[in-house]
C-alpha cells in the first residue's frame, strides 16, 4: 500500500483507537498496551525541566509558561519580556518613538510572529501572497574569495561571508518606499521510501529558490539555507549545561567507532570579543540566548541594538534606498532603537520559557518506545539527561536534572538534509542535534506537525526516515521495524 502519512495521524494497528495528543497522533493507544519489551521509568524524567518544569494546562500556551521555580519577584520582568517579544514594531518616523525604526527590510514585525506561541514556525502552505513565510526565512552567504576573508573564517570571527548585495538573509518585507529583497520560492517532489512491513512512506523533497529580486541579481555562487523558526522552551536551561560536558561527548575523529562523530561549533561572542562554544541555532551559530535574541532583532526585525548598532539592519551598500530610510533611533534611548533594558527583559523571557511536564511518562506503550528509542542508537545523538551548571544571575536555573534530548553538537545529518552552507565550524552536511523536549506539544501549540529545519517533514516518522549521515544506522532500524513497533516508538516521541 502507498500512502502519504498525514500530520497529526499514525495508523495503528486494527481495533486500536487515537487519542490526539500532538506530534504524530496518540500518546496513549487507547485499547490495550501493545505487548513490547519496555525500558523502566527513571526518577525526574516526568519533569524534563528538572524544578522549572512548568505542570501547567497542556494547551494552545504550553510553551509561554514562566519557569515554575522563577521567584515571584522576577514576574513582573518576564511579563514585560514577553511583552517586548510580542510588540509590533512600526516604520519611522512615528509618534510612538519606544516602538519605531521597523526594516526598512524586514522578515517579521514582532519576535512573536516568527516564534508563534513560543513554539516553531512552518513552511509556507501555498504560494505568495495568498501565504508568506513570516516563521521561515533564507539564510544567505558566499564563499571566502579574499585572504582577509578567509582569516576572518579560519580565525572564528565571522560564521559567514553574507552575499554582498542582500547580506545575511532574505528578507520578504519592506516598509513603504524601500523595495524587498525578493521571496522564497519552494517547489515539492514526492520521494518514497519502504518499510520492512510492506507500508510506503511519501517524503518530500523541497527545491528552493528565490524570486522577484528587488536589488539586482546575487552573487552567482550564493549559498542558501531555508530555517524555520524553533521553539522557545528551555532555553535557558540548555545555556547552563557545562561547556566541559558537552565537549566530553564529542567524538569528531570517531575514534570509538561507533559511527557517530559529534564535535562543537565555534563561534565569535560580540559579547566577549573571543570564540566560544556555539549552542543556539540551527547550526549552533550563537554562543548565548543574549545574542541570539540581539541578532533576531536586527536581522528579523530590523531593529537596532547594543550589539548591532546598525539601525538599517542587514541592509547592504548595495541597497541605497533601504540605507537612505529613516532610523527609529533616538537620543533616549541611547541612539537605538531597542535599547539594553528592552533587550535584557526580552533575554529574561527567552531564558524563562518553561518545558511542560511530560505526559503519561509511565505508559507501558511508552515505556516500550523509549527502550526502542534507545535499542535503535537515537540517544547516541539526543543524549538524553543533563545537568545545568551554577548560575549567579538566574539561580533558580542552576543545579537542575534536565532532559533535553540533545548533546548540542554537530552532526552529518547526510546528503539529503544537506544544506551545503557552512557556518562557523559546521559543514554544510552538519547540523546541531535539535532538542526533543516538548516536541509532542507541536501540533496542540501550532497546529501543524511540521519538523526539521525546513519543515520539510509533515509527521515524526518523516522526519525521522530523513535521517542520514551519522544516523543512517539508527534511521535502518527504525524502518525495520514491525507497525506496533514505530508506533510505540511515535507514542514516546509525543510523550516528550
Amino acid at each position: 500500500m502507498r500512502h502519504i502519512l498525514n500530520p497529526g495521524r499514525v495508523h495503528t494497528l486494527i481495533g486500536l483507537c487515537l487519542a490526539a495528543c500532538g506530534g504524530m497522533g496518540a500518546a496513549v493507544l487507547a485499547a490495550a498496551p501493545v505487548d513490547l519489551p519496555h525500558a523502566a521509568f527513571e526518577a525526574g524524567e516526568d519533569r524534563p525541566g528538572g524544578a522549572a518544569t512548568s505542570d501547567k494546562a497542556f494547551d494552545r500556551n504550553a510553551f509561554s509558561h514562566a519557569s515554575a521555580n522563577m521567584p515571584f519577584e522576577k514576574e513582573l520582568d518576564f511579563k514585560i519580556g514577553n511583552g517586548f517579544f510580542k510588540r509590533i514594531w512600526v516604520s519611522a518616523p512615528s509618534s510612538t518613538q519606544a516602538a519605531d525604526g521597523l526594516g526598512p527590510v524586514f522578515n517579521a514585525k514582532a519576535c512573536q510572529r516568527c516564534h508563534l506561541k513560543d513554539g516553531r514556525g512552518h513552511p509556507p502552505a501555498g504560494n505568495y501572497p495568498e501565504d508568506t513565510a513570516v516563521s521561515m526565512f533564507l539564510r544567505l552567504s558566499v564563499p571566502p574569495a579574499t585572504a582577509a576573508e578567509r582569516r576572518l573564517i579560519e580565525e572564528g570571527r565571522r560564521n559567514v561571508i553574507p552575499e554582498p548585495t542582500y547580506g545575511g538573509q532574505l528578507q520578504d518585507f519592506s516598509v513603504q518606499g524601500v523595495p524587498a529583497e525578493g521571496r522564497m520560492h519552494i517547489e515539492y517532489t514526492e520521494r518514497t521510501v519502504a518499510l520492512a512491513d510492506g507500508t510506503e512512506v511519501s517524503l518530500r523533497v523541497p527545491h528552493y529558490s528565490v524570486t522577484d529580486l528587488g536589488y539586482g541579481p546575487m552573487h552567482p555562487d550564493t549559498m542558501i539555507s531555508p530555517r524555520i523558526a524553533p521553539q522557545m522552551i528551555g532555553l535557558g536551561l540548555l545555556e547552563l549545561v557545562p561547556e566541559a560536558d558537552i565537549l566530553a561527548a564529542a567524538d569528531p575523529d570517531d575514534a570509538d567507532g561507533d559511527g557517530i562523530s559529534g564535535r562543537p561549533n565555534r563561534v565569535w561572542s560580540h559579547v566577549e570579543g573571543r570564540v566560544k562554544l556555539g549552542r543556539f541555532g540551527w547550526k549552533a551559530g550563537a554562543p548565548s540566548i543574549d545574542e541570539q535574541t540581539q541578532s533576531a532583532f536586527n536581522g528579523d526585525i530590523g531593529i537596532s541594538t547594543p550589539l548591532f548598532p546598525d539601525a538599517y539592519g542587514d541592509c547592504t551598500d548595495g541597497q541605497a534606498e533601504c540605507r537612505a530610510a529613516p532610523s527609529g533611533a533616538s537620543p533616549q534611548y541611547n541612539d537605538l532603537e531597542a535599547h539594553g533594558e528592552v533587550v535584557d527583559l526580552v533575554t529574561f523571557y527567552s531564558r524563562n520559557l518553561a518545558v511542560p511536564a511530560r505526559r503519561d511518562p509511565r505508559d507501558p506503550t511508552v515505556l516500550a518506545g523509549k527502550k526502542l528509542f534507545n535499542d535503535a542508537g537515537c540517544a547516541a545523538c539526543h543524549t538524553p539527561r543533563h545537568v545545568t551548571a551554577a548560575s549567579e544571575t538566574q539561580p533558580w536555573l542552576g543545579g537542575q536534572t534536565i532532559w533535553p534530548y540533545s548533546d548540542m553538537l554537530l552532526h552529518d545529518m547526510g546528503e539529503g538534509l544537506a544544506d551545503n552552507r557552512p557556518e562557523g565550524r559546521a559543514n554544510g552536511r552538519e547540523w546541531r542535534t535539535a532538542p526533543l523536549w516538548g516536541i509532542g506539544m507541536t501540533e496542540r501549540v501550532n497546529d501543524h506537525t511540521n519538523f526539521l529545519h525546513d519543515g520539510r517533514a509533515r509527521n515524526l516518522l518523516e522526519a525521522i526516515l530523513w535521517h542520514g549521515g551519522e544516523a543512517e544506522a539508527a534511521r535502518e532500524r527504525v524502518r525495520m521495524m514491525t507497525r506496533a513497533e514505530r508506533e510505540a516508538l511515535i507514542a514516546f516521541l509525543n510523550s516528550l
